[in-house]
């Protein structure tokens, strides 16, 4: 929890209960502490030079640096406004510092015999870089004025505080790392939020499944793991560990939906009788309720009933296949945002012009901007801002690459549907069942076209191209990679994460073409079907490109996102997943990856969970993924083009050789 702040106000003294000086028993901690995350904890200050703490009043004081400026030091909020950067440096990263800052919070550990025994955390801010004989000092310094009776960890802050207390044995100074004091969390948010609805809880897949037909606009959703063809409902629930970037996480965070996992849900529906019970479903970063209702609320539609999503109208002429780096993101009207995007990413990678500074030129209250903590990050201390874009662009293309590959234009799959006397009378057969919102009848046409495109022969003008376009791509037998790229994707309000298909197992001219058409069939997918018009989107103007990519073997492979998923106001991290081989893996939810919170402000990277592995990644391989980070958040000042705040949701991976390509970037939607 990091607090180098970026809001002005002086706290309301009035009442102010801060104790400077004393010992902490149980009693003083709950009367000063506050709630994080479910926790209650405390801010403390150990001023060094006078050999004495402050236990601040959460209440009262939010920050550290307001306290130790004004209250200690007696200066003004302008004063240290004026001089914000340089004082945070001075309480987080100066070796011979006068204050240490840290938290204190409580937590408890059931015993087998189920005696609840509670245990104080110390830690520092995230971006703090105490070096470990500060750290001991810290530690032992609490540790002497903190009541015997409660043990006292040190959780490192940062992966950098991890490697400096590897060389002070644990005796001296006990610990706790991140994931393994929150990796066995009751309750993490997802996505905040408010619904209330009707509970439908399903222990198994298979009884999901028996029950999905009827699944409403006003039913939360709650299983173990949610399945990417979950419908758009009130909230989603999931009783096992996940993470906010599968698919369905992605997919409730553009709805707007609140999102969390609850492992106790079980308990709490026995014993409050929730199942199918109409409730108040809140989550927070906080708090996570489920509050019985006394019956059906007068719920009125929700808005997205009424969310007409406007497309751009495809362009169906003579749109050449093109080799993805000679696309450019203005081509998105014929090939499809996702292909247009990598052209793009070509394009910032090759002619290093792009300004990729533009997320840290915007004035961050009470900064001025954040160009200084960037010129800090690429090493030009005092560059000018012609220098620093330089630098950002050329760290950039140091960092990452682009997939080589082709794109297919919709003008191929119009010629491929334009072929089939069949297809279009399927397709006619769809448009009048949604134009009469025949719900009974729209989920077998829609099944029985996908199933139509797929062994529908592809006309010979346009397989010819195709194969003559990847020749290079399928030497000596090379594997690729099809991917979809329509029109009706990576919209505002409209992500579609996971709902199109990409096949990634392709080898020769034959499997290409089923590929090929097994991609333009996911856009007549039930589930597709069903989203799309739900959105308002017609089906009349919806078209598929593809993506054709050499294969490249990941040793690594995942997700990032250019935010915190779970607190929107965060404007300094980047979210990572990863898990051995493809990026696949993650997004869809097989495993549990690896998740690492990096800060592209002050610097440094920690550790929120080891997923399924178990053991977090080498040392080297997090700095890598450092920069790997960085690069996605330079990335974001391009690609974002309203707003440079606006996130990227990037997949990823990482060669045996430790190089990363990008196949895919898209807005996040949240």
């Amino acid at each position: 929890m990091t607090d180098t702040r970026g809001e002005t106000g002086v706290p309301d003294v009035a009442g102010d209960r801060t104790a400077v000086g004393a010992n902490l028993s149980l009693p003083l901690f709950r009367a000063l502490s506050g709630v994080l995350a479910g926790h209650p904890y405390l801010k403390v200050v150990v001023d060094r030079d006078e050999d004495t703490w402050h236990l601040l009043d959460t209440r009262v004081h939010p920050f550290h640096v307001d306290y130790v400026a004004t209250r200690v030091l007696g200066m003004t909020v302008d004063e240290l406004d004026a001089q914000l950067d340089a004082f945070n440096a001075s309480v987080y990263m100066d070796p011979e510092r006068r204050f240490l800052l840290g938290v204190l919070s409580l937590h408890t550990e059931v015993e087998p015999d189920g005696f609840e025994r509670p245990f104080l955390v110390l830690e520092t801010t995230e971006a703090d870089t105490m070096p470990g004989p500060l750290l001991e000092e810290f530690y032992h310094y609490v540790r002497a004025r903190v009541d015997g009776r409660l043990p006292l960890l040190l959780k490192p802050a940062n992966h950098g505080q991890e490697h400096e207390l590897a060389a002070v044995g644990e005796a001296r100074v006990p610990r706790i790392l991140s994931h393994e004091l929150f990796g066995n969390r009751t309750r993490t948010c997802l996505n905040p939020g408010e619904a209330e609805g009707r509970l439908r809880y399903f222990r198994t897949a298979a009884e999901y499944e028996r029950a999905a037909a009827d699944l409403g606009w006003s039913d939360i959703v709650a299983m173990p793991r949610l399945p990417d063809d979950v419908p758009r409902t009130a909230g989603f629930i999931s009783t096992a560990p996940t993470t906010p970037l599968s698919h369905t996480n992605v997919l409730a965070s553009g709805w707007g939906i609140p999102n969390a996992i609850v492992r106790d849900l079980d308990a709490v529906v026995r014993r409050d009788g929730l199942d199918g019970a109409w409730v108040r479903y809140r989550v927070r970063e906080d708090a996570i309720t489920l509050e019985r209702l006394a019956g059906a609320p007068a719920l009125e539609r929700p808005a997205w009933h009424r969310q007409r999503i406007r497309i751009e109208t495809p362009l169906l002429q003579e749109a050449p296949i093109l080799a993805l780096h000679r696309l450019r993101r203005t081509d998105r009207d014929s090939y499809g945002t996702k292909a247009a995007n990598l052209g793009e990413l070509h394009h910032v990678l090759d002619s290093r012009t792009a300004d990729l500074t533009r997320f840290y030129a915007r004035p961050r209250p009470p900064r001025p901007d954040l160009l200084g903590h960037l010129a800090a990050r690429l090493g030009e201390t005092g560059a000018a801002p012609e220098r620093l874009r330089a630098a950002a662009a050329e760290r950039v293309a140091e960092t990452v690459r682009a997939p080589r590959g082709v794109a297919l234009p919709f003008r191929l799959h119009h010629l491929f549907l334009t072929s089939s006397p069949a297809l279009q009378q399927g397709i006619g057969r769809l448009k009048m069942a949604l134009e009469l919102d025949a719900l009974e009848v729209i989920d077998s046409l829609a099944l029985h076209l996908q199933r139509l495109t797929c062994s529908t022969p592809v006309p010979d003008e346009v397989a010819r191209a195709i194969t003559a376009s990847v020749a290079a791509l399928t030497a000596d037998g090379r594997r690729l990679v099809v991917r979809s790229s329509s029109n009706a994707e990576d919209l505002p309000g409209f992500s579609a994460a996971g709902i199109y298909d990409s096949v990634t197992t392709v080898h020769g001219t034959d499997q290409l073409m089923d590929a090929v058409r097994q991609v333009w069939a996911s856009l007549l997918s039930p589930r597709s079907v069903r989203l799309r018009h739900q959105a308002g989107i017609p089906l009349d103007d919806t078209y598929m490109g593809v993506i054709v990519q050499e294969y490249v073997p990941a040793g690594l492979g995942g997700v990032l996102v250019t935010c915190d998923p779970t607190r929107p106001e965060d404007f300094r991290n980047v979210y990572l997943n990863c898990t051995p081989g493809s990026p696949e893996r993650v997004v869809d939810g097989t495993v549990l990856p690896q998740q690492y919170l990096y800060n592209t402000v002050e610097g440094g990277g920690r550790t929120v969970d080891l997923g399924s592995s178990r053991e977090d990644l080498p040392a080297a391989t997090r700095g890598a993924l450092a920069q790997l980070a960085l690069a996605g958040r330079l990335l974001q000042s391009h690609f974002s083009e309203e707003d440079p705040d606006d996130a990227l949701d990037i997949e990823w991976l990482m060669t045996a050789e430790g190089a990363f390509h990008l196949v895919q970037v898209r807005p996040y939607a949240r």
